[in-house]
């Protein structure tokens, strides 16, 4: 259980202003262009939040499944797991092409990069304190 609450933890609690500071910190804005980015982020934001709810739902079952987890149950919750990765590639796909539309090229992709590190760093903080689903072979 330990795992599930860091990971409840990193996807329910208010990372976007954290993220906000690394980005700021790290990106040169104008005024005009701090607006216009931080008025798309917050939507963007809220579109990661509900993909991290599904995320955060997913591995609710199976730190409660998971002494009992059958073979049937962990495919359904990997392909699950694999749906929301996907939903949050379409989601920066279609994000990228708005950021490029407030934020000169090499500034739309400067913050597209910070977002995504900052994004896997959290995956890998997230997915490292979980149990492996292996089978007692």
């Amino acid at each position: 259980m330990k795992g599930f609450a860091i990971a409840e933890f990193l996807l329910r609690r208010d990372v976007s202003s954290i993220k906000k500071e690394l980005i700021a910190s790290n990106l040169t804005l104008t005024d005009s262009e701090s607006t216009r980015l931080w008025q798309v982020y917050e939507q963007y934001s809220a579109d990661v939040s509900k993909i991290n709810d599904t995320r955060t739902a997913i591995l609710k079952e199976y730190s409660e499944e998971y002494d009992t987890l059958t073979d049937d149950r962990a495919d359904n919750l990997i392909r699950r797991w694999l749906e929301t990765d996907i939903e949050q590639a379409k989601l920066r796909q279609r994000f990228a092409a708005i950021f490029r539309r407030v934020l000169p090229g090499k500034k739309a992709a400067t913050f597209l990069q910070l977002e995504r590190r900052i994004s896997m760093m959290m995956d890998v903080r997230l997915t490292s304190g979980l149990p492996l689903a292996q089978s007692d072979v």
